[in-house]
């Protein structure tokens, strides 16, 4: 194994990815304008394309996925509402509940199996109109689904669910962050996930490689409204064209290079099926995120995290018995074999000798 000093493998998240030589180009001959004031054509281009893949009406460029979440959800509800979500879902979890600091809204969370909700177990959450009672009004679903290890949904388990929110008239809003994700996962095309869906939000600053944003589309009026918003929590950008530039070189160059990144998390995967102190949750790797508990003769996942990055490989802990590792395009196939050998060295002592964890 080569030394970790000449070895080092970010292996934290796909938001860690620098710009390309050919991006840092696109940057640079960007055409801008006041995006506030008028318009910025370049991040004009951008949302017309996003849109466009999407199969929607229109598009608004954001800073961050958390803001075209909770935008979303400000725009398709009024205080006092509540929305349904799975329990793990990013909204719930990692946007310190904005959607109730900000816009006055309550999530009903449903533990999911990886992320994946069916529809049976939605329909008797939906509360009768009622003084007394919040009003229902919004399912937000996510796809991949990153605490769910990149779990991609089953396209009939989102569409029944979809389909069960329209007929009881509710709005419904699609964590896109990692949507191209599941796009090359299944080859079903961006467009088809899109239009189970009110609107959607996507990042390009995850697989797709660009330093900053993310968009939220949707009809035409929707969009009229999230743009007030953005307005509101702070997000509209002058000159965004410079940084719009980069997410447009990622979504017109990087999608499809996506299942490189996935071949690759399969190849983690197979690593630590040989380790017996190390379990995949879950076992099948969908996409680019690959989630593992620690058993306890490898000691905590933060310890386990330190043994690693010895080694020259950096992963994150998620809590005290599971880490996570996300391939992305700043990695390449020598890199991950380094890793995967890292992780065979990390957990040397155990590798058959106890006694295998068990769901």
């Amino acid at each position: 194994m080569t030394s970790h000093s000449t070895t080092s493998v970010d292996l934290r998240s796909d938001t860690v990815t620098k710009p390309s030589p050919a991006m840092l180009q696109a940057i640079m001959e960007a055409e801008v304008g006041d995006d506030v004031i008028d318009v910025d054509p370049t991040v004009e281009r951008l949302q017309d394309r996003t849109a466009e893949l999407l199969g929607k009406e229109a598009a608004i460029f954001m800073p961050s996925g958390s803001m075209t979440n909770q935008i979303a959800v400000r725009c398709h509800c009024q205080p006092g509402d509540e929305f349904l979500c799975e329990a793990d879902c990013h909204i719930y979890n990692y946007e310190q509940a904005a959607f109730a600091q900000l816009s006055g809204l309550v999530a009903r969370c449903v533990p999911g199996r990886f992320g994946v909700l069916h529809v049976d177990q939605l329909r008797d959450l939906i509360r009768p109109i009622g003084d007394h009672l919040v009003r229902t009004r919004l399912v937000c679903l996510e796809n991949t689904h990153n605490r769910g290890g990149g779990k991609v949904w089953p396209f009939e388990q989102m569409e029944a669910i979809c389909s069960w929110a329209r007929e009881e008239g509710l709005r419904t809003h699609l964590d896109g962050a990692r949507l191209f994700n599941a796009v090359a996962a299944t080859d079903i095309p961006a467009i088809k996930w899109a239009s189970l869906f009110d609107s959607v939000s996507v990042c390009f600053s995850k697989g797709l490689g660009a330093p900053v944003g993310s968009a939220l589309a949707g009809t035409t009026e929707f969009i009229r409204l999230a743009r007030r918003a953005r307005k509101l929590f702070g997000g509209g950008m002058r000159q965004a064209g410079v940084i719009a530039a980069a997410a447009l070189y990622g979504l017109e160059n990087n999608r499809q290079r996506l299942i490189e990144d996935h071949i690759h998390a399969r190849m983690l995967a197979a690593a630590i099926r040989e380790t017996d102190q190390l379990l995949l949750e879950p076992d099948e790797v969908d996409s680019n995120i690959v989630i593992a508990q620690v058993g306890s003769k490898l000691g905590t996942a933060k310890e386990f995290v330190s043994k690693l990055a010895e080694l020259g490989v950096k992963v994150l802990n998620m809590g005290p018995h599971h880490i996570r590792l996300v391939t992305h395009l700043d990695v390449s196939r020598k890199q991950i074999e380094y890793a995967c050998d890292a992780i065979r060295n990390a957990a040397q002592p155990y590798r058959a000798s106890e006694p295998a964890l068990q769901h």
